[in-house]
C-alpha cells in the first residue's frame, strides 16, 4: 500500500491522458442503457476538468441535459496505461473557450467555429482510477470536491497490482 496525494494523481493521469488521442465517453441514455462513443481528447492539461466539443443535436449531449453523470475512460495500450473519470457533465457556452480547444480537425464535423450546432461539454471529475505500466493501481476519490474547494481531498489507500 503506498500514499498518493491528490497532486500526485492529477499529474499522473495528466501525463497519460496527454498520449491518448481519443476518450471514450458514457453516458446514460433515456431507456437507461450505458453507451459509449469517441470523442476527441483535448490538448489541454487536466487539472481536474476535460473539455470535449460534442453537437448539440447528438444523442450524447441530448443524454448529458437530461443525466449529467457520466464517464472518460482513456486507454493507451502500447504503454499499458489507463485512466477512467467519473464525474458530472454541463454543456457550456462560451465563445473565449471554444477559441482556445478549436482545431482545425473539427471543420470534419462542423462548418467552422460559427457553426450554431457546435456545443462545448465541460466534465467536471468527482473520482477517478488510473493505471500505469509499472503495475501500479491507484485510486482515489473526492476529487470534485477538492476541485471545487480547494481542500486536499482524502486519498485513502492505494494498492499495488501486478496487471
Amino acid at each position: 500500500m503506498s500514499e498518493v496525494t491528490h497532486e500526485e494523481a492529477v499529474k499522473t493521469m495528466a501525463k497519460i491522458i496527454k498520449d491518448v488521442k481519443f476518450a471514450m465517453l458514457t453516458t446514460r441514455t433515456a431507456g437507461g442503457e450505458l453507451y459509449s462513443r469517441p470523442m476527441t481528447t483535448q490538448e489541454r492539461e487536466f487539472d481536474g476538468d476535460l473539455w470535449f466539443i460534442g453537437s448539440k443535436d447528438s444523442e450524447a449531449v441530448a443524454d448529458m441535459r437530461e443525466r449529467p453523470q457520466v464517464n472518460v475512460s482513456f486507454s493507451h495500450p502500447d504503454k499499458n496505461n489507463y485512466v477512467s473519470v467519473s464525474g458530472m457533465a454541463e454543456l457550456v457556452e462560451d465563445r473565449a473557450k471554444l477559441d482556445d480547444l478549436w482545431s482545425d480537425f473539427y471543420k470534419a464535423y462542423f462548418d467552422g467555429k460559427e457553426d450554431p450546432n457546435i456545443q462545448l461539454i465541460k466534465i467536471h471529475a468527482q473520482g477517478g482510477e488510473f493505471w500505469e505500466s509499472s503495475g501500479k493501481l491507484v485510486s482515489f476519490f473526492k476529487m470534485a470536491q477538492s476541485a471545487v474547494t480547494g481542500a486536499k481531498p482524502d486519498m485513502g489507500k492505494n494498492d499495488t497490482v501486478k496487471l
